[in-house]
């Protein structure tokens, strides 16, 4: 039995514990711009059995039944933007993934477990939707974004935006089929051969060796795209991970990544690809359109370029916080340089320029996919952008 002095000070360790807990979970906790609304669609015969939705910018529809926490859910609707709007200026980085997303309908459910009707009333009813992948409680830990074997919401979501918007608007880099695109060769490579069903063996070179039976040649394919983008991000570069991974893939940091499978560290590296390159963390937040170094050389800058799609004119408005070398030129998808807008020193202040698509050489440039390069001091970065008919 402790003595009186020992007693307050057991309960004076206690309370500081206790302090220290609350205080560490406040600050662990992800900040989410995203708000959780009742389901907009109840007597819809797949959506129904929901009662959780979230909308991320109209290009993934986040449903999730009501004993999902509202923490899980906002954690997959961050990853989901993150993914979407891998640096954070608060565009999606590819319009026409974007536009895929949003005519496909694509939709990520979140499942109590993979037990019960629910899973089969979703899919027996789903006739308007596109779903690459479903998520169920236990696979989301917001506190180990993307973590292997913990947090399988990068997994799913990378799904999803692969198999809605990639496979759809890029077929010749991205189709699941043998012998039809960039992807489905390289895999071919990565697995020693080409294997339509799963072979007994992999041969000793292969890095890749996916072993699911119910997984065809198509799912193989999927999977591949995702073990290249979660590694390039180098998100299952620990030792633990490496381990527990090395049965099914063996390349398991991005220096590994370059070094063995050079044509799909190629294709996702690729800025014209606009595959997302960092890994989320679960945070998303953008409360102005900010495009910033952290380096005391670069300024702080607030860019956005609308509409996109356009016909014929498109605007580009940025806001210098210092003086800065400025430099805006369009290119084809070739990346042929068509039009160089600007191209000086320019001093701190807000700018608007515009792009008129009627006026090149005397003609009209061409309807389709056009890039625009925006330089500010050393940071660069290339965006896509669609000329409407």
């Amino acid at each position: 039995m402790f003595t009186n002095g020992n007693g307050i000070f057991l309960r004076y360790v206690y309370l500081l514990i206790l302090i220290i807990l609350c205080t560490s979970k406040i600050l662990s906790q992800n900040q989410v711009c995203f708000e959780i609304e009742a389901n907009p669609n109840p007597n819809h015969p797949a959506f129904g059995i929901f009662s959780k939705y979230v909308n991320v910018f109209d290009c993934i529809k986040i449903y999730a039944e009501n004993n999902i926490s509202d923490e899980k859910i906002l954690h997959v609707a961050s990853v989901a933007a993150e993914l979407l709007d891998n640096n954070e200026d608060g565009i999606i980085d590819d319009p026409l993934i974007e536009s895929s997303l949003i005519q496909l309908n694509a939709v990520m459910p979140i499942f109590q477990s993979e037990s019960g009707n629910a899973i089969d009333t979703f899919f027996d009813n789903l006739y308007d939707g596109c779903t690459g992948a479903v998520l169920f409680r236990n696979e989301i830990d917001p506190n180990q974004p993307g973590h292997w074997g913990d947090d399988a919401t990068v997994e799913e979501v990378l799904h999803t935006i692969n198999a809605c918007g990639h496979v759809e608007v890029y077929p010749a880099l991205y189709d699941l089929e043998p012998n039809s695109s960039y992807l489905t060769d390289a895999m071919d490579i990565a697995r020693g051969g080409q294997y339509i069903t799963l072979p007994p063996y992999y041969p000793e070179e292969a890095w890749y060796h996916y072993d699911d039976w119910t997984c065809d040649y198509g799912c193989m394919a999927m999977e591949y795209l995702y073990w290249c983008i979660v590694t390039n991000m180098d998100l299952i570069s620990d030792a633990q991970t490496c381990f527990g991974i090395a049965n099914e893939w063996e390349p398991c940091t991005p220096e590994l990544f370059e070094a063995t499978d050079t044509l799909m560290f190629n294709l996702i590296n690729d800025p014209l690809n606009m595959l997302p390159q960092q890994a989320p963390d679960g945070n998303y937040c953008i409360d102005n359109v900010k495009i910033s170094k952290d380096d005391n050389n670069s300024p702080s800058q607030i860019f956005s370029n609308y509409p996109n799609p356009f016909n014929p004119i498109t605007t580009f408005r940025y806001n210098l916080q210092k003086d800065a070398y400025v430099n805006i030129s369009i290119y084809d998808i070739l990346g042929n340089k068509i039009r160089e807008l600007i191209n000086n020193q320019q001093p701190a202040g807000y700018r608007i320029v515009q792009w008129d698509a009627t006026n090149y050489m005397g003609r009209r440039v061409p309807a389709g996919m056009y890039l625009y390069s925006i330089e500010i001091d050393d940071l660069r970065f290339m965006k896509k952008m669609i000329l409407l008919k």
